[in-house]
C-alpha cells in the first residue's frame, strides 16, 4: 500500500487544510495511506512582531521544508499566500487546489461592515495590505497589530481589544465562522493578497511519484490566475514588507488581472489592471507590474 507524509502546520486552520488535501488524496486514490506530520513553526511561535519583522511569510514554510529534507514527511501543505514567489532550491508546487472564497471580512460584534464603524474605530490587523486599503478607505480608523491564529485573534475581538478585525474569508469559512462575516471586502474596490484562498502541496523537486499522486488534486484555472497574481508580485519584489495586492480571473476566452500597490502609513493607492493570454499568465502579471511601476508604485517600494 502507498503511503503518504504531510507536514503541516499545527494551528486550527493548517490542520483544516491538511485535512482536506489529506481527504482529497485518499478519494482519488483508494487505498492510499495518508499521515500528518504536524510541526511548529517559527511564524508560529513568535506572535509579539510582525511577520515582516521576522523576515517574511517564509517563517512559515521553513520547518515543514526541513522535515522533507530530513526524509519525515513527503509533502507539505501551505496556504499559497503564504508561499514565496521563489520556492527554496529543491522544492516544487505539485498541485494547487480549487480556490475557495479570495475576499477579505470585516468581522465586528457590533459594525456591520467598514463604513458602519465610528469614527476613530480600533480595527485590528498586521497585514501591510489591508492597511493600506484600510487608510485609504477610513483615514481617521485606530489601525492595531494582530498576531495569531484565526480563533485566537476572534478571541481579542470578542473580548474587546478592538471595535473589528479583518480576516480571509476563506479562512473563516473553513473553520466554521462564516457567520461572522459582517462585510466581504471584494473586488474591485478592495483587493486580496496575490492567491489568497487557495491550497497549495510542496513537495520535493523530482519526487515524480508524488507528484503524479498530487497531480489528481490540481486545479488549472485556479493555477493560472495565481501564477499571474505571483509573477505580478515576483516583479514587483512584493512581500510582508509592502502591502501589495492582486486578483486576476478567466473571462471571455483570455485571463484578466487587477493589481495594487500602497502606502500603509498614509493610505495613497496605485493601482493597474490588464487582460491577456491565458495560455501565460506570467507575462500578464509582468505587465501589471510595469503598469503599476509606471504610475508610481516604486513610490511604496523598498530598493530591490
Amino acid at each position: 500500500m502507498a503511503r503518504l507524509r504531510i507536514a503541516t502546520r499545527k494551528s486550527p486552520l493548517a490542520l483544516w487544510q491538511t485535512e482536506h488535501v489529506a481527504a482529497r488524496l485518499r478519494d482519488a486514490h483508494p487505498g492510499l495511506e495518508v499521515a500528518l506530520v504536524p510541526l511548529s513553526t517559527r511564524g508560529d511561535e513568535i506572535l509579539d512582531r510582525s511577520l515582516a519583522d521576522l523576515g517574511g511569510k517564509g517563517l512559515f514554510l521553513k520547518e515543514l521544508e526541513l522535515a522533507m529534507q530530513r526524509g519525515e514527511a513527503d509533502i507539505a501543505v501551505h496556504s499559497l499566500k503564504d508561499v514565496p514567489m521563489d520556492l527554496e532550491p529543491g522544492f516544487a508546487l505539485a498541485a494547487v487546489l480549487a480556490r475557495a472564497d479570495h475576499a477579505d471580512a470585516l468581522v465586528s460584534p457590533k459594525h456591520g461592515s467598514l463604513d458602519a464603524l465610528p469614527r476613530g474605530a480600533r480595527v485590528g490587523t498586521s497585514s501591510l495590505r489591508r492597511q493600506a486599503q484600510l487608510r485609504a478607505r477610513r483615514p481617521d480608523l485606530e489601525l492595531l497589530d494582530l498576531r495569531g491564529n484565526v480563533n485566537t485573534r476572534l478571541a481579542k475581538l470578542d473580548a474587546g481589544q478592538y471595535d473589528a478585525i479583518v480576516l480571509a474569508c476563506a479562512g473563516l469559512a473553513r473553520l466554521g465562522f462564516e457567520a461572522r462575516i459582517g462585510e466581504r471586502l471584494d473586488t474591485p474596490a478592495w483587493l486580496p493578497a496575490p492567491a489568497q484562498g487557495a491550497i497549495a502541496i510542496e513537495c520535493r523537486e523530482g519526487d515524480a511519484a508524488t507528484m503524479a499522486l498530487c497531480a489528481a488534486l490540481d486545479d488549472a484555472p485556479t493555477r493560472t490566475c495565481t501564477r499571474a497574481e505571483r509573477a505580478m508580485n515576483r516583479a514587483l519584489h512584493g512581500s510582508c514588507h509592502v502591502p501589495v495586492a492582486a486578483f486576476a480571473r478567466l473571462q471571455d476566452g483570455g485571463l484578466a488581472l487587477d493589481g495594487l500597490v500602497g502606502s500603509a502609513a498614509d493610505g495613497r493607492l496605485v493601482r493597474a489592471g490588464a487582460s491577456g493570454s491565458a495560455d501565460d499568465p506570467e507575462a500578464l502579471g509582468a505587465s501589471v507590474a510595469r503598469s503599476l511601476l509606471a504610475a508610481g508604485a516604486g513610490d511604496f517600494l523598498p530598493p530591490a
